[in-house]
Order: C-alpha cells, then structure tokens, then sequence
C-alpha cells in the first residue's frame, strides 16, 4: 500500500524516530501503525546494543522537589558527549526520568528500569530509554538515583553549572522563613563547591579514625623521634582535626565567612539562633555527573591517521 506523508507524521508524532525510520518502519510492516511502532522499538535495541559499549560520562543530573519541599529525588543519566548533553530532546528525557523518580517505588536501579514508563502505556522505563537512544543515536545511560524526604522541615535542591553537579539538603527546622531558606541554599552551595564526604564527624566510621591515628603517630615519631608521647599525640589530634575539617561539611569553613573562620555548623546555628528557629541541617546527597567513571581521551591526529591507514 501506498505509505502517505500523513502516516509518517502520525508514526512520528508516536515514536519520536525520525521521519525516515517511520517511513521505512510503515513500508516494512505495510502501513500498519501498532505494528510499526514495534518495529522502531525493535530497529532501536538493535542500535543501543551496538552503542552499549560506548562510554557514556558525559550527560546530566537532575534534581526534583515535590511542591510542599517534603520529597525530593535526583537523577543521573550519561550521554556520551556534551553536545548531546545540551540537546532539548535529551534534557526533556533526564527530566522525564526525574519525574519517574519522584513516584518510584524502586530501591535499586535494576528494579527502576523494570518499572513501567508513566510517560506511555505498555513500555517500560528502560523501554524508554532504548527509544531514547534510537533517537538521539549515541548510547546513553541512567546511571542513579536518589530519593530524600523530610516531615519536619523541607529539602532543599541546588543546581550547579546547567545539571554538572546537583545536590539535595535535607533541613530539619520549626521555622521555615526566607533567612532559613537562604541558609539552606548558602549550604548547599557549600557541598557543591567543597565536596564534603560526611554531614559530621559522627558519620565517620571510628574505625577509619582509629588506624588513621596510628599511621599518623608512626609519622610524628619519625618526624621528631625524641618527643614525648604528649607531643605526639598533639601532632596526631591536630591532623586528625585537619582532615576532618576538610571531609565534614558542618567543620568546613563556611565559604563566605567574612572572617574566613566560621564554620558552617556555626553559621547554621547563627541563622537559626536570629530567627528563633531550630535548625539542624541532617544530611545531604550530592551527584557530579560522570564522577568515577573513567573518560575516554580523543586524540583528533591519531584518529585522523588511522583512517588514513585503513
């Protein structure tokens, strides 16, 4: 049968492939729409199982928080370049992803990507996913997901340089006014500039503190062998200290201290303190898109030169 511009449009405005993918789809499958929407989706595994060994460490995070501040949900989905990154057909699926998250059930991202797509019936979120990268043609991956909730206070999502770097606070406050607001964003800044690993010091294992002080009491009696064990376990607690303060978002100095030694567990306290509120700022999630994933390098001259060769 004869395949009319109207039907190509339709398939399209379905699927999403392009318009010469739908074209071919209708004509394999002799116009017959639900048909050839199969066959997209099946033409689309075939391309993300050749891209699937690509390296995808590029792409975007993305953060989400229900209207009322109590629930909030970050994402992370890889691309494999930041041109792709940009691309509003990507950033509409990362989004779409995010919104999946919020009212996910799933505690693991096996069980994420088997759920259904609420974006379209009779599809699956990694059905989604295959469709995207039939679409934009490179590989791409949902790489993670988190979810944060707070009854006695509000979750706070900051954004950093367009989704490189995403991070969720979680505010636990009687008081919730814009200084508290401003507060939780000035902290959130903080996690996304100085990379704390812990909220306190009463998150790190003890056991970590424990061999780090024997290593370190090693080093003091190496760097002065004829001390006494006051001084030395001077030399370790100092450094220990040192350390934490860098690790330990609530030791860190606040960043814009104005005398440069404030911390931020005293400048929440301070806010908290100016507007009769207790503030206690519990933990925090922060995602950096492509973080620990090894990069592939391009060189563009040896690239150049073994297509010459061959």
């Amino acid at each position: 049968m004869a395949i009319t511009a109207a039907m190509v449009k339709e398939l399209r405005e379905k699927s999403g492939a392009g318009m010469m993918d739908c074209k071919k789809a209708l004509t394999e499958t002799l116009g017959d729409l639900e048909k050839a929407i199969d066959y997209l989706r099946e033409n689309g595994m075939m391309k993300a199982a050749k891209k699937a060994d690509r390296i995808a460490a590029e792409g975007l995070c993305q953060g989400l928080v229900s209207p009322d501040g109590k629930k909030a949900v970050v994402v992370e989905v890889n691309s494999e370049t930041d041109f792709v990154a940009k691309n509003d057909l990507f950033k509409g699926f990362v989004n779409k992803v995010a919104e999946q998250a919020m009212g996910s059930g799933a505690e693991n991202l096996e069980d994420f990507l088997a759920e259904s797509w609420k974006f379209e019936d009779g599809k699956s979120v990694n059905d989604a996913l295959v469709a995207a990268i039939a679409v934009i043609s490179e590989n791409l991956k949902i790489r993670r997901f988190a979810k944060m909730e707070e009854e006695n206070g509000f979750i706070t999502v900051y954004t950093h340089a367009g989704g490189k770097i995403v991070v969720l606070l979680d505010v636990e406050t009687d008081v919730v006014n814009d200084a508290i607001v401003d507060m939780a964003k000035n902290v959130a800044m903080q996690v996304a500039a100085m990379r704390p690993k812990y909220n306190s010091r009463a998150e790190v294992d003890q056991d970590y503190i424990e061999k780090e002080k024997e290593v370190l009491l090693a080093a003091a009696k190496n760097e002065k062998p004829n001390a006494n064990e006051k001084i030395w376990n001077g030399m370790v607690m100092g450094r220990i200290n040192k350390e934490l303060a860098d690790i330990c978002l609530q030791d860190q100095v606040y960043v814009k201290a104005e005398d440069g030694k404030q911390t931020v567990g005293k400048y929440i306290a301070e806010v908290g303190k100016a507007n009769g509120a207790n503030v206690n700022v519990k933990g925090f999630i922060r995602f950096e898109t492509g973080e620990g994933i090894e990069k592939k390098v391009e060189n563009f001259a040896e690239e150049v030169a073994a297509q010459r060769k061959a």
